[in-house]
């Protein structure tokens, strides 16, 4: 299940990282025709919250293992 779950948050980084680079080229570009760079930067947002939240949720749950004293 850990292992599922980091493969989740990896991939979800990944196209977080694509939405982010797909915008500089839209910004780069400026043409009318094509999508508004908020859309793409709109969908990282989106995409950096539920990760958090599936984070969170996965700590509560168990499922990702954290650590109890941090010195």
């Amino acid at each position: 299940m850990l292992l599922t779950f980091k493969i989740i948050i990896v991939l979800l980084l990944l196209y977080m990282g694509f939405n982010l680079f797909k915008a500089l080229f839209i910004m780069l570009r400026n043409d009318p025709n094509k999508p508004p760079m908020s859309r793409y930067l709109g969908r990282r947002v989106a995409l950096a919250a539920l990760a958090l939240v599936l984070i969170i949720i996965a700590a509560s749950v168990g499922w990702l293992p954290l650590n109890p004293r941090p010195y």
